[in-house]
Parts: C-alpha cells; sequence; structure tokens
C-alpha cells in the first residue's frame, strides 16, 4: 500500500493545510498565532448537536470560541448565510470556522466576503425577479477570514468559488431556482484542518454520499481538458488511496486516514467537468445530495464518454490499480468503469435515479439542459461535444 504520513503541514496557494489526527485541539492556538480573538463556529444543526464532534472542536478553540451559528442546509441557502452574518455581528466575531461538509464550507466562504457586498437579502431576490439572474458576489475591501474543518469527503475545501440558493425562506430548492454566485480571490480560507478522528463522528451514510463527490474529483481531474503532470500526480496518487481505502471505511482501522489524505490530494487543482455538471443540473431541480447523484451517474457518465473520447483511460487505469496488459482500448474502459461500481458499491449507495424519491423521468430534458449550460461541462475532454439529446440519454440509462 502507498505509504503516509502520520501528520503535515502544506501550503496550498497560501491556504494552509494542516493534517493530523487529533489536530483539532491546536486550533485556538493556531487562531491566536494569527490574531484571532472570537472565532463563530459555522455548522448544520446535525453537527451542532453531535456533541462526539462538537466537544473536540469547542475544546480546541478554547477560549477564541465566540459562538455557534449551527443554522447552514444541504440547499445552501443565501438567506443561511445572513442569518450567520448577524449571528457574526452579535458574537463581534473576528473570523469563521466551518465544520462539517460542502454546504457549511460553502455558506462560510460567502459569508466571509458577504460581509461587505453590500446587497440585502430583498436586494438579491429583486436582482433575481428584474434580471432573471444575479450577479456574483463582488466583495469589497472588508473579508472575515475563515478556517474550514471538514467531515465529509465532498472535497470542496480549498475552493474560491461555488454559490448559494436565492428563494423566500419558505421556498424549497425546486424548479428553475436562482444562484449567487462565489467567484472571489479572497474566498478559499486561510486554513484547512483535516483530522481524521473528526471524519469518524459523521454518519455512515452521510459520509458515503460525499465519498462519490469526492471520488469523482480524482476521476475527473485526470481526464479534464487541461492535466498537467503535477495534477496528475496528485490526482493518480489520491485515487489510489481512495479505491484502496472506501471499500474499508469501519472495518480497517487505518481506512478513515488514508482517505482523508486522497481527498486532499484529488482536489489539488481539480478540473471538474461532466460528472460534477450533472451533479449540478440535478442539485438546481431537487434537494438531493450530489454524491449520491454521483454514484448513480458516474458509470453510465464514463461509459458515455469512453464511447467518444480516449479519456485517458490507461492513467485512469493506473490510478485504480488495474492491470492493463493485454487489455484492449475498449476492455480497459469497462475496467475502469468496473472498478468505479465496485467502490461505489462498497459504500452501499443507490444505483438507479428511480430509488430517489423526488426524481422525475419525464423532468431529464430540463436536467439536461441545466447540464449543458453549467460552466464545468466546458472542462470536458477534448474532443468531447455533448449534445442535450446525448445527455438526457445518459439520465434515462440511469433510471
Amino acid at each position: 500500500m502507498l505509504p503516509i504520513p502520520d501528520a503535515f503541514d502544506y501550503d496550498h496557494c497560501g491556504v494552509d493545510l494542516v493534517y493530523g489526527r487529533g489536530r483539532i485541539g491546536e486550533l485556538g492556538e493556531d487562531l491566536a498565532d494569527r490574531g484571532v480573538e472570537r472565532a463563530l463556529v459555522v455548522c448544520g444543526s446535525n453537527v451542532g448537536a453531535n456533541e462526539e464532534l462538537m466537544g473536540p472542536v469547542r475544546e480546541g478553540l478554547g477560549d477564541r470560541l465566540a459562538g455557534v451559528f449551527d443554522g447552514t442546509r444541504p440547499s445552501k441557502a443565501a438567506v443561511d448565510a445572513y442569518e450567520g452574518l448577524e449571528r457574526a455581528r452579535e458574537v463581534d466575531a473576528d473570523a469563521l470556522v466551518a465544520v462539517g461538509g460542502g454546504s457549511s464550507i460553502d455558506v462560510a466562504r460567502a459569508m466571509s466576503v458577504l460581509v461587505s457586498d453590500g446587497r440585502s437579502m430583498e436586494d438579491l431576490l429583486a436582482e433575481a425577479k428584474a434580471e432573471g439572474g444575479i450577479d456574483p458576489i463582488r466583495g469589497g475591501d472588508t473579508v472575515i477570514p475563515m478556517v474550514a474543518v471538514p467531515t465529509t469527503f465532498a472535497g470542496a475545501d480549498v475552493s474560491s468559488g461555488g454559490s448559494l440558493l436565492v428563494a423566500g425562506v419558505d421556498e424549497p430548492p425546486v424548479g428553475e431556482v436562482n444562484r449567487l454566485g462565489i467567484d472571489d480571490p479572497r474566498a478559499p480560507p486561510v486554513e484547512v484542518r483535516y483530522d481524521p478522528a473528526l471524519f469518524e463522528t459523521t454518519p455512515p451514510k452521510a459520509l458515503a454520499g460525499s465519498a462519490m463527490n469526492g471520488f469523482d474529483k480524482g476521476l475527473e481531474t485526470i481526464y479534464g481538458r487541461t492535466p498537467t503532470p503535477i495534477t496528475d500526480g496528485t490526482a493518480v496518487h489520491g485515487l489510489s488511496l481512495l479505491a484502496e481505502a472506501f471499500p474499508r471505511l469501519g472495518d480497517a482501522p487505518d481506512a478513515m486516514d488514508r482517505a482523508v489524505t486522497g481527498i486532499i490530494l484529488v482536489q489539488f487543482e481539480r478540473s471538474t467537468n461532466v460528472v460534477h455538471a450533472f451533479g449540478h443540473g440535478f442539485s438546481r431541480r431537487y434537494p438531493v445530495q450530489q454524491g449520491v447523484i454521483h454514484a448513480i451517474l458516474v458509470p453510465h457518465v464514463l461509459r458515455y464518454v469512453f464511447d467518444r473520447v480516449d479519456a485517458r483511460r490507461d492513467l485512469l487505469a493506473r490510478g485504480l490499480g488495474i492491470d492493463t496488459e493485454g487489455l484492449s482500448e475498449d476492455e480497459v474502459a469497462e475496467a475502469v468503469v468496473d472498478a468505479v461500481v465496485e467502490v461505489r458499491d462498497a459504500l452501499d449507495l443507490p444505483t438507479r435515479l428511480r430509488e430517489l424519491d423526488p426524481v422525475v423521468r419525464g423532468d431529464a430534458p430540463a436536467i439536461a439542459e441545466f447540464v449543458m449550460e453549467d460552466a464545468a461541462l466546458s472542462r470536458s475532454p477534448d474532443g468531447l461535444d455533448p449534445t442535450a439529446e446525448e445527455l438526457e440519454a445518459v439520465i434515462h440509462e440511469a433510471w
């Protein structure tokens, strides 16, 4: 097996990546070194009620803990960011600590730059109604520094982008919803603290769903439009760790540590494209976890891609530990799909769209149009030129 260190620190383009079991205990000391006096924890209600997780977070922050805002939701609603900012003002917070999955990290990321945007929630709703769209967060001179403490495998930790749902408080994220984009060079966290012990406090179902979201980042970075030897190295190494560790989660004592290390690697300069565009298309229409959509669709998307382009299938096979000697190009492609399915099935995730209660097959044409419009599709493998009809066919194959 590939070796991994017990702990390491790495400066990734100005974001400090801190890895190690038990290192949440150093968070307060680290914030003190950064001049932070009052940190607001940003999380969802389930995380906030998880004492096994929040106990070490509170202890690690010590007297730097100013309060907790546990109002983030999986829909990543803009109203949650505004409520979180109000809470930050109440406790006079000078930093944010996002704890949990991608939704909490994205809401905190938005909060950090939204503080000086100048628009209210009512302004966003009026802009969406008048213009049919919303300008991204404008930002300003003031930014609240944010530290991310991920506890799922979504792999959205170091990004400067993302989006929030803009709708009324009681409106579900269903239909053609408006999104508030996050695209500010100051939006990434100043630090991401990866403690495998905290991941182990996440319920297995939530952890499994996020796993395929992160896993697919490794796949797509390899076959994306603009790979480099650097991204090849991190993605292949990360994919190898994830393919070996995910099926052993809960059974092997070192599996979580290896999986967390793999997630750090696959999001290094990631290049998400086709699979993530499908995930975005479904999440724009339904309140579904993107990782579950990824789990269902990724075998069908891979077959669609392999039918049209090479998609660097030999390098994918290397990352997945497949011996390609004597295999034809088609056999290598099918072996890659089989290996991905094996990882998915080991996580006990849904395999068909019809298993998801809110998903309606008749919505396939509209979802395909959403996918066609998604920015991630522009990073598809060179030579792949999708049509809405082809993407809709993939959805029907996954039904």
